[in-house]
């Protein structure tokens, strides 16, 4: 071969090698086994070449003369190949780094101007970023968010098929390329698109469902403004009038009772989901709710007569083209005018106003997503303070109004809202409304759902942690056990009673100052209903006290001396496994603080037979706090001589050196039986006998 040759066969050798070397170290899978199969195909055909150039050497028995000795040229043989292969790799591996920052660079550049709106600027940044690193999926996936935000769905979809070649298993591409196809109305392709998001990740079923619902949401939409169009093509008289009545209304200035008189016929109107699509598809929403003499006359502080007759005339409406129309829903309360009268009219002096209003509302907090477009559009706090308001009401806005608050807290967009401002803009709301109910228990529906509702929010760690902290809430629920526990009010307010209780529950499992603060009020309280009948009431009440004592010795002391322990045993025969459960570590509170309850309990529990037999339970709580409190009252003279004759050395063991899956339960059964043995060394030998001792040892882990 000439020079001239060598030179092209080593530059094409060169090129085929940067080939190999850049699919492998490209981050696509399949690139790089490509590459690998390519190599390992090149270092074969060096090899052969190599073996037959040996071959030929030792059949001709001369020596090969190189003829271009002079050349420059490398010989391309097996060793030449791996090193042209490790620098080049090494070099590749460098540029790559250098571009992988610059990539990365660009990329938060576009995603700070897609924050900020600027959609085109992100595309630029991205696709800059590509011609950098063509194979970066994180760069395809944001690009095709941006063309989507620019209604350029195919672009989009084109990004995320770059994205799944990068990555087959990439959720964000089948994300926004199923939101791509449900821009183009390509409902299928997008429900496919979803469906894909189990496959790879089955945990996801949650949100393919939330996709999914929203491809059905705008098909059915667009199904119901085509067959709207049809028909009012057809000349359909309901169809027909519903236009007519749009035209006259949007005329201006005209007087109260002309727009009154024409959306009442609207209303008439409006009799199915084609009439509710017609009125949007046709301004209806606009017309009304942008209307200067319509909403100057909601505003208006003095409401006569005529201007009553249309603000009801315009809640009639809202309510018969939104029930059962998501779409429309989302468009009435997301229009700025609208929102802001249905807050006029939510807190009109009027009853009739008020009371259309809170069906209005009604309409949404049925379904959660009109939960979330209410907490979306209207502003929390203020719809949380007007709904309160009506809840103090006596007649049915009461209800109506504490029903709305019970739907909407349990939404966690709610919860997520007031977790920082709680303290501020809701707090004095439910002190107030308990302070009302103190004062005049009326509604009895209306009192259970407003408690229920802060039921909902003592759910959320943080809501409660702030609950918990406020002295003027905690006095607020005292004066409500007072005012339900009243002899003059008879049982009627039992149902009330075990719903404040409740709350005090949830919110006694805050350790905090206020409650070791109220822990003697609480206390109180809470002894002076443990002679009721109601089961509930009694749990509840055995539960405040097991975890408000432990907070406060103040308490304890104060609950010996009014008769607890008796009480707490009478409770404990009856059965009951929660309330068993709440006794006994009430129990073992007390025992463990005040030396006459220990003697009480030797007292009322004759040889310890009750609590010996809990021993037995099932409930790991119930068996540590029961071998607690028996190894308090172990102390008391005499007391570990009664069990003589008893299995307890036994119990105790068992316990100590059991499975059980609370350290606790061990710990507190050692220490017992350590008390056991201390207080009465007749069972010393018995615990040798039983290789107690070796028992006791391992447990010392769990004593600290």
């Amino acid at each position: 071969m000439s020079e001239d040759q060598n030179l092209e066969k080593f530059l094409r050798d060169v090129d085929e090698i940067s080939d190999i070397l850049q699919g492998l170290n490209s981050e696509d899978t399949s690139s790089q086994e490509q590459a690998i199969s390519r190599a390992d195909q090149k270092l074969a055909l060096l090899k052969k070449k190599e073996d037959d150039e040996i071959e030929l050497r030792t059949k001709t028995n001369r020596t090969l003369i190189n003829k271009s000795a002079g050349s420059t040229i490398p010989q391309m043989n097996q060793e030449n190949f791996i090193a042209i292969l490790e620098k080049d790799a090494s070099e590749r591996a460098e540029k790559r780094r250098q571009n992988k920052e610059l990539a990365n660079a660009l990329k938060d550049q576009g995603n700070e101007a897609f924050a900020k709106g600027d959609y085109e600027t992100a595309i630029q940044r991205y696709s800059e970023g590509l011609e950098k690193l063509k194979d970066m999926q994180v760069l395809y996936t944001n690009r095709a968010q941006a063309y989507i935000k620019l209604n350029k769905y195919e672009a989009a979809i084109s990004d995320c098929e770059w994205a799944l070649k990068c990555d087959d298993k990439c959720v964000k591409a089948y994300v926004h390329m199923g939101r791509a196809h449900l821009g183009l109305k390509n409902y299928e392709e997008a429900r496919k698109c979803y469906k894909k998001i189990t496959d790879i990740d089955f945990a996801k079923e949650k949100l393919m469902q939330g996709y999914l619902n929203q491809v059905d949401f705008q098909e059915k939409k667009d199904m119901e403004e085509q067959k709207a169009v049809q028909d009012l093509e057809a000349g359909v008289e309901d169809v027909v009038s519903i236009t007519q009545l749009l035209t006259k209304l949007s005329k201006a200035e005209q007087s109260p009772l002309y727009y009154s008189g024409g959306i009442r016929l609207l209303v008439q109107a409006v009799n199915d989901c084609t009439a509710q699509t017609l009125f949007r598809t046709n301004n209806g929403f606009s017309i009304i709710a942008d209307n200067s003499v319509i909403n100057r006359n909601v505003h208006s502080k003095q409401k006569d007569t005529m201007v009553a007759d249309l603000c009801l005339s315009v809640l009639s409406l809202w309510k018969v083209v939104c029930n059962g129309n998501e779409e429309n829903q989302r468009v009435l309360i997301s229009h700025p005018n609208a929102s802001s009268q249905i807050f006029v009219m939510l807190t009109s002096k009027i009853p009739e106003i008020q009371n259309k209003t809170l069906d209005l509302l009604n309409v949404y907090s049925a379904q959660g997503d009109g939960r979330s477009l209410l907490l979306k559009h209207l502003n929390p706090s203020r719809l949380f303070e007007s709904l309160i308001t009506c809840g103090r009401l006596k007649d049915v806005r009461g209800c109506a109004a504490m029903d709305i608050l019970y739907s909407l807290t349990q939404e966690e967009r709610l919860r997520s809202y007031f977790r920082a401002s709680f303290p501020s803009e809701l707090l004095p709301s439910l002190i107030s409304f308990l302070k009302t109910l103190c004062s005049a228990l009326v509604n009895m529906k209306a009192c259970l759902r407003g408690i229920a509702v802060m039921g909902h929010l003592t759910e959320d760690r943080i809501i409660r942690k702030k609950m918990a902290g406020s002295l003027e809430f905690w006095d607020s629920c005292l004066l409500l056990v007072d005012k339900c526990n009243s002899p003059a009010l008879g049982d009627g307010h039992g149902n009330i009673l075990a719903a404040i209780l409740g709350i005090m529950f949830n919110l006694s499992l805050e350790t905090n100052s206020e409650v070791k603060e109220r822990g003697a009020d609480i206390s109180r309280r809470c002894l002076s209903l443990l002679s009721s009948k109601d089961g509930i009431i009694l749990t509840r009440s055995v539960g405040i006290l097991s975890r408000v004592l432990p907070q406060c010795p103040v308490a304890v002391e104060l609950s010996v001396q009014e008769g607890v322990i008796k009480k707490l045993m009478k409770l404990l025969k009856a059965g009951g496994k929660k309330t068993s459960q709440y006794v006994v570590k009430v129990l073992a509170v007390c025992t463990k603080e005040n030396t006459q309850a220990r003697q009480e309990v030797f007292k009322y529990d004759k040889n310890f037979g009750t609590l010996v037999n809990l021993l037995r339970s099932e409930e790991e709580i119930t068996v540590g706090n029961t071998a607690l409190c028996l190894g308090n009252c172990f102390e008391f003279p005499g007391a570990a001589s009664t069990l003589l004759q008893s299995d307890i050395l036994k119990l105790l063991l068992t316990h100590a050196g059991g499975n059980s899956k609370r350290p606790s339960v061990q710990q507190n059964a050692a220490i017992s039986l350590g008390k056991l043995c201390s207080a009465e060394p007749r069972y010393m030998t018995q615990l040798r006998e039983l290789h107690g001792i070796e028992i006791l040892n391992s447990c010392m882990k769990y004593i600290k």
